[in-house]
């Protein structure tokens, strides 16, 4: 059985001249997820689709029905409850929403690798964006053509955002050379910049930029890909031992050895032998300012100082019970 032909989806567009309708406030949150459901709608629409519903444009989305309802409402009441939203019009009024419905004219400042493979990517003129110009600073590029743009010298940026009426500028120029780039495509007019450069630029009030750092999106992926795996042994604790709880008696290698005698089930820790800190082997612990009752009870000290190899560190711990230590004096006299 043959398949049904699928058949493009088209968005309408608008002349120049045409207003813009229902220019309400989008939350950001939303307007980042629009494009999402306007990749579902298009692919349903050429699918032959001609209604969804809210909890199949959700999954195929990857978000949930609530937030669909709750973003598309938006833009209007479109939904029809037990039937849906009719994907035609759906699409049609997010692309509108999202500024779709006339061609957006580009330009691309740096045809390096990357610059060069996004010159020449053909998905961008199916969704309304047209690279209408290349610039770069570098001599042996400037000539070169890229599909059907030829590349032009840096030095006529203004020249060719005037007479191409750019919209958007692409930065894909070293990092060094990015602010300086921004700055011109602002004075000449241009309030949309998609910066691919691995640097933060500064802008006036009224310019939007958007930023990709692939590097970054990497590193995210990495520290995904990092708790995936076990801990490394370098990031294992001391002798594969983990921290003991209050109350647990633990042996040699971290593990609590059996018959561990009388005070086993008492939950209070016993006090460390030799003056060491708990948890904090070979750092001594000396009371300042401690008093001790008649009774011979422990003293209770605001204020512990360890030293650990010269090093003295101070630390306030409100109201934790100490031993009192025999502390010697300096020279030696005890």
């Amino acid at each position: 059985m043959s398949q049904p032909r699928r058949r493009p989806a088209v968005i309408r567009r608008r002349a120049r001249s045409e207003p813009l309708s229902g220019r309400s406030a989008v939350p950001e949150a939303t307007v980042a997820r629009l494009p999402l459901y306007l990749r579902v709608l298009t692919t349903l629409a050429e699918g032959g689709v001609h209604t969804v519903s809210s909890d199949t444009l959700a999954a195929a989305a990857g978000v949930t029905p609530a937030k669909v309802r709750k973003d598309l409402s938006h833009l209007g009441s479109y939904g029809t409850r037990g039937v849906g939203y009719e994907v035609d019009v759906l699409l049609d009024c997010i692309a509108a929403k999202l500024g779709l419905t006339e061609d957006r004219s580009v330009v691309l400042i740096g045809v390096g690798n990357l610059g060069h493979a996004l010159a020449g990517y053909g998905g961008f003129h199916a969704r309304g964006f047209r690279i209408v110009a290349l610039v770069d600073a570098d001599p042996d590029r400037v000539g070169e053509r890229v599909g059907a743009v030829i590349v032009r010298p840096v030095d006529e940026l203004e020249q060719v955002i005037a007479e191409c009426a750019v919209t958007i500028g692409v930065i894909c120029t070293p990092a060094a050379a990015a602010q300086q780039v921004c700055d011109r495509l602002v004075a000449a007019g241009v309030t949309s910049i998609l910066n691919f450069a691995p640097t933060v630029l500064s802008v006036p009030e009224g310019v939007d930029v958007r930023k990709v750092d692939l590097a970054v999106e990497l590193q995210i992926l990495s520290f995904h890909e990092a708790r995936k795996r076990p801990p490394s042994p370098r990031e294992a604790p001391p002798n594969g031992s983990t921290q003991a709880g209050p109350g647990s008696a633990a042996g040699p290698g971290g593990a609590s050895p059996r018959g561990a005698g009388p005070d086993r089930a008492q939950q209070a820790p016993s006090p460390s032998p030799a003056g060491e800190v708990p948890g904090h082997p070979g750092e001594t612990s000396l009371a300042a300012g401690a008093t001790t009752g008649t009774d011979g009870a422990t003293p209770r000290t605001d204020r512990v100082r360890t030293e650990t190899d010269g090093v003295v560190r101070v630390t306030r711990q409100a109201g934790q019970t100490r031993p009192v230590q025999a502390v010697p004096a300096e020279g030696g006299a005890s």
